[in-house]
């Protein structure tokens, strides 16, 4: 169940990374009868896999002789379906606050808040952070007209849209947006595009039909005063230098990886990763939890396979603080008739 932000949430375990480590520690805590909150940058859960490279074919999945990231992504959610988690996507877990009864409470940069006596930190190789077009003064309007994703497709209902970029996520928004906006401009600076191709064919219609303003240059300046955009200069081989009139712009040049907020929360960092308990994949924090890509141990490999087997140990350890006055049963899925009941396997 996805969240859009701004609403207070308790749970047991709250997850940052929605990728397949994320995933399968939903499933391993919920086999627990621990439920989960996923809290993930992305608009989609997946990760790395669903985002960078969701047709590539994953070879080392035990079980699968290939797999592509995104089919693997969407068995997962599959899989986790039985204990309904809840998705904060195109969210990034903040702030970090202990409370006094033990609990932690997250805050995310829409206003979410989310509390639970554990956190699990389960971000690949971190947050993935927007990559920013060189221009002047280009902070100044960053986050008041200028912007790097879609959070809520009504904040740009009626305005006059400048969008930068040639891949998919400047593609899928030039068609998903144009309908509410008062006028739109989509500016790249080759006339070849790297998204899928029927979202390139309904680009091109409603640039033929006069719905999209299509501009093959060069982004040279933002012109605007306080914040607020009035006009992008663009460079053209054909037309030279000239203005184009917006007052929004949405820059889409990609995505790279960074470890964000986290880095700030006092957890003992190890050149960027962070060092765990390999018995209980527990961090420098009690409660807090590492597993995937971000955990550093003696030995470990940055594989799928590895963190999976890091969720089945870490969530064996979350239980015991999510439910202090309970006793830990282990019990196998092939033989348990309570953990069949959850899945609904007769």
């Amino acid at each position: 169940m996805p969240d859009a932000g701004g609403q207070s949430h308790k749970t047991d375990v709250i997850i940052i990374g929605g990728g397949p480590v994320g995933l399968f520690a939903v499933f391993e805590l919920g086999l627990l009868g621990l439920s989960s909150h996923v809290i993930d940058i992305l608009d989609r859960p997946g990760g790395q896999c669903a985002e960078l490279y969701p047709e590539k074919v994953i070879l080392d999945i035990p079980s699968r002789l290939k797999v592509t990231g995104q089919e693997l992504a969407n068995d997962l959610m599959a899989q986790i379906a039985p204990f309904h988690p809840t998705f904060h996507f195109q969210q990034m877990a903040e702030k970090l606050e202990k409370l006094e009864n033990g609990h932690w409470r997250i805050a995310t940069d829409l206003g979410t808040i989310v509390e639970a006596p554990v956190v699990l930190i389960a971000g690949g190789g971190g947050s993935f952070m927007p990559k920013k077009p060189k221009l002047e003064r280009i902070e100044a309007f960053e986050g008041k007209s200028l912007f790097y994703s879609v959070r809520k497709m009504e904040q740009f209902r009626g305005k006059n849209v400048v969008i930068a970029g040639g891949g998919d996520s400047a593609l899928d928004w030039t068609v998903n947006l144009n309908p509410i906006v008062s006028r739109m401009s989509l500016v790249h600076r080759r006339n070849e595009f790297r998204g899928m191709q029927a979202t390139v064919d309904q680009m091109y219609a409603l640039a033929n039909s006069g719905k999209v303003n299509l501009c093959i240059a060069d982004i040279l300046r933002l012109n605007g005063e306080n914040g607020q955009l009035t006009s992008v200069t663009l460079k053209s081989t054909e037309k030279g230098e000239y203005d184009v009139p917006c007052d929004t712009m949405l820059a889409f040049y990609g995505l790279t990886m960074k470890l964000g907020p986290i880095g700030d929360w006092g957890i003992n960092l190890d050149n960027n990763r962070i060092p765990v308990s390999t018995e209980t994949f527990e961090t420098s924090i009690p409660g807090i939890f590492c597993i995937g890509d971000m955990c550093s141990y003696p030995g470990k490999l940055k594989l799928i396979l590895s963190g999976f087997h890091e969720s089945a140990l870490m969530a064996h350890a979350c239980f015991h603080y999510a439910r202090p006055n309970q006793k830990l049963r282990f019990e196998h899925t092939t033989s348990s008739s309570s953990i069949q009941a959850k899945l609904g396997v007769s």
